[in-house]
């Protein structure tokens, strides 16, 4: 049977259900949204004269779950708008529109009673083949499917979504004996391509795959914290960004998280666990009594620690008194900072023999060889659970790629040492003289699966960079960017300097690009696979350049790059840009002018020059004034001013999107570039986008001139920031800056309407660019950008 979901319905307003529909209104599914109906009426509704019998009250529960989403932070929601996909209802009244849905996800109370009788009435009213699923943490999928018809097991599974939905890329997918393969293997398919989720097929086993192991990691280090008298402070400064893991390391992932929802998920394993992994969920009694006292993090802004004004301080679990945030600083930390990749620096800091090896070894230890003895009862293989922790828990490694960092026979050898139990999977591995879990041969990644090395399974749509230039190498590279074919008559730029900051080496790289594309191949798409898609030009060879004098070096590299991007807009072949995650300033300029963009979902766009006293300058204004005419209908009068304000706001308020649909309201992308929900499959929907427009008989836009605002524009841009000047809410550089970039968008003096070159715009940029760099004010800016990480209002 071929499946198809165009509706949904989620059973649960809660944090976790209106996130989930939230997510599934962000890629365009509608969403019936119910939840009880309330048990009494608040005085506030019988003052208005609303009874229980009221829909109003009836679907209470509901209706203030979507009130919540527009609030809550990080927004659930990619756009506001997307609110109007979600409809609310009660269980009592309109359980019968479950018979509209294609899915059914349920993320009521964790009960296996009240699951089991919501289940009897969807049961009664859903279309046979409709898929329904639970999202719950810990609860039996079997044990919930019992008693149901044979359509309804055949069509039921759990998918364990990890909070917020939006964000988190993990998905467990957990089948029971009865789940139909053909609706298993849908579900992964859909929850990758559409979802945009890391999928896992997990065990139905307590806390599934991440949470068992995560909680169980953790549960560890407040163990050996306690034992080895180390502060809360200590293991946060190592246990985070340091091995790889998020920042917000232990101690602040729980405050995060919230005490009593970690108590809940320990919980559920201390029940359902025997002998010693039974004793390691038993949460410490200096947590029991930080629950009791209702410090439970950030939701009552008192946890493992306190913020005291500007200072964080540490909770003291002898004396539940706070005190400064402490930090270890040994010499294995230095050490680890001069090694190169991830693998190393942890390998050293383990091995060392100070404080900071003490307490690391002594964590990672149990917690891999307790990953190790639950290969096969809660996931079949390694791989599953190496993504669930990378995804789940955002670890840069998983546990079986961190032991093979530090080295299996080394580590078992100290493992023997220290007595501890050595898992059956690892001795048979040593025993046959097997000594990594992966391996790689020709760009090909292959995993131990307890016999011999099998090849990882991976979507086609998932390109990894790294791999994928290992096996068909690159065309040519220098330190800012390489070009790569990508196959299919596709090129790909992928910048990879230090933050992928565009200097004159990546303008030399997309020259030379659009020159071999043109030559070689049918069209190139700009992207990578960094922390970011690209933050902006090198500011610290701007400001080192501008406190040189050396005007006429930063006059010849601006113009470069203002050709660069011209040179990407009228190339006979297409251009397709895939940003993603940041990008800012020159990176939202190289994607202006591409022939289409193809964005990440999480894409945060914006022109954000003003905050290190400059405006862009490598064509991003002139781009985007006339990406805003350009989106506008054919044949209507189009008020110039109207564009010419919307884009100095933008720029001026150096406005960033919180999401790729937010930059479509932005107009830095329009109606038809594209979004990528698993920003995975990114490159590959880049390089299909490329393929279709070469297909299509793709032409570069014709040279047009542009109408601007002239002086009564400028004047009408001025009145704004004068008054804001006036107010107080901007200084003296503020709006000299503003000056400059209303002359710009104004197109200068010249009367209103005027037709005028590009290349006249670009030079008003570039000047106004230039004499920005040379402002004091300015230049402490930028300087105060690469010391402090934000902007300096002077």
């Amino acid at each position: 049977m071929a499946y198809q979901i165009k509706k949904a319905a989620v059973l649960g307003s809660g944090v976790m259900g209106s996130g989930i529909a939230a997510h599934l209104a962000n890629i365009g599914i509608p969403v019936l949204l119910l939840d009880i109906v309330p048990k009494n009426s608040t005085e506030q509704e019988e003052a208005k004269g609303l009874t229980l019998e009221d829909q109003q009250v009836r679907n209470k529960f509901a209706a203030t779950a979507l009130e919540k989403l527009l609030k809550q932070k990080p927004a659930p929601l990619a756009a506001k708008q997307n609110l109007s996909l979600i409809e609310v209802g009660n269980f009592e009244d309109d359980l019968e529109k479950l018979k509209d849905v294609d899915w059914i996800i349920e993320v009521i109370v964790e009960n296996l009673d009240i699951k089991k009788s919501l289940y009897e009435k969807i049961d009664a009213v859903r279309t046979p083949g409709t898929i329904i699923s639970s999202n719950t943490s810990g609860i039996s999928i079997e044990a919930m499917a019992e008693g149901r018809s044979e359509d309804f097991q055949k069509h039921f599974l759990g998918t364990h979504f990890f909070n917020p939905p939006r964000y988190l890329k993990l998905l467990e997918v957990i089948p029971t004996a009865k789940t139909d393969e053909s609706v298993l293997n849908f579900m992964l398919q859909f929850g990758e391509d559409r979802l945009g989720k890391g999928v896992v097929v997990a065990k139905d086993t307590p806390n599934f795959i991440a949470n068992r192991i995560g909680t169980y990691g953790l549960l560890i280090t407040l163990r050996e914290m306690e034992k080895r008298g180390y502060s809360i402070g200590e293991v946060d400064s190592v246990t985070g960004t340091l091995i790889g893991r998020p920042k917000s390391a232990t101690f602040r992932t729980l405050d995060v998280v919230g005490l009593d929802t970690f108590m809940h998920v320990a919980k559920n394993a201390y029940y359902k666990t025997e002998g010693e992994e039974k004793e390691v969920f038993e949460l410490p009694p200096f947590m029991k009594k930080m629950i009791d006292n209702g410090w439970l993090g950030a939701k009552s802004k008192q946890g493992f620690y306190l913020k005291e004004g500007k200072e964080i301080l540490e909770l003291d679990p002898e004396t539940f008194e706070y005190g400064p945030t402490k930090k270890l600083k040994t010499p294995s930390i230095e050490m680890a900072k001069q090694q190169k990749g991830l693998a190393n620096k942890v390998k050293a800091l383990v091995y060392a023999k100070d404080r900071t090896g003490e307490i690391l070894w002594s964590i990672l230890s149990p917690t891999l060889r307790y990953s190790a003895d639950l290969i096969g009862e809660i996931a079949d293989d390694i791989v599953a659970i190496d993504n669930a922790m990378k995804w789940g828990f955002g670890w840069q490694q998983g546990p079986f790629e961190v032991w093979d960092a530090i080295g299996i026979a080394k580590s078992v050898e100290r493992m023997k040492e220290e007595d501890a139990a050595i898992p059956a999977f690892i001795q048979n591995m040593l025993d046959n003289g097997v000594e990594s879990f992966y391996k790689e041969e020709d760009g090909d990644l292959y995993f131990y699966d307890g016999e011999g090395y099998k090849l990882v399974s991976i979507n086609e749509k998932a390109i990894d960079l790294k791999r994928y230039k290992k096996k068909h190498g690159v065309i040519k590279k220098n330190s800012g960017a390489s070009l790569v074919d990508l196959g299919d008559g596709i090129a790909l730029l992928e910048f990879h300097s230090q933050s992928n900051a565009i200097g004159l080496d990546i303008i030399q790289m997309i020259n030379f690009a659009i020159d071999e594309v043109e030559k070689n191949f049918k069209g190139l798409v700009i992207g990578n696979q960094g922390k970011n898609f690209c933050v902006g030009a090198n500011l610290a060879m701007i400001l080192m350049e501008a406190q040189d004098d050396n005007i006429f070096e930063l006059d010849y590299t601006i113009k470069a790059f203002q050709n660069a991007m011209m040179k990407i807009k009228y190339s006979r072949k297409p251009v397709v840009a895939a940003p993603f995650q940041m990008t800012l300033g020159g990176g939202a300029e190289v994607c202006l002018p591409a022939a289409h963009i193809q964005a990440s979902m999480e894409t945060y766009m914006g022109l954000v020059e003003v905050g290190v006293g400059l405006i862009p300058g490598g064509g991003g204004n002139v781009n985007l004034y006339t990406k805003h005419l350009k989106g506008l209908p054919n044949g209507v009068q189009v008020d110039y001013q109207y564009v010419a304000n919307k884009v100095f706001e933008t720029i001026a308020m150096a406005k960033v999107s919180t999401s790729a649909e937010e930059a479509k309201e932005n107009n830095f992308l329009d109606f038809a570039d594209g979004i990528s929900v698993n920003p995975d499959h990114l490159i590959y929907d880049a390089k299909q986008a490329a393929l279709a427009l070469y297909e299509a008989g793709y032409t570069p836009p014709k040279k047009e001139k542009i109408p601007v605002t002239g002086d009564s524009g400028y004047a009408t841009m001025l009145l704004g920031a004068e008054g804001m000047h006036l107010s107080g809410y901007i200084s003296d550089h503020d709006l000299k800056i503003a000056k400059k970039l209303a002359f710009v968008l104004s197109g200068g003096k010249v009367p209103y309407g005027t037709l005028v070159d590009e290349q006249y715009m670009l030079d008003l940029e570039r000047e106004a660019f230039l004499s920005l760099i040379q402002e004091p004010k300015s230049q402490q800016r930028m300087q105060h950008m690469l010391l402090k990480g934000k902007p300096l209002r002077n």
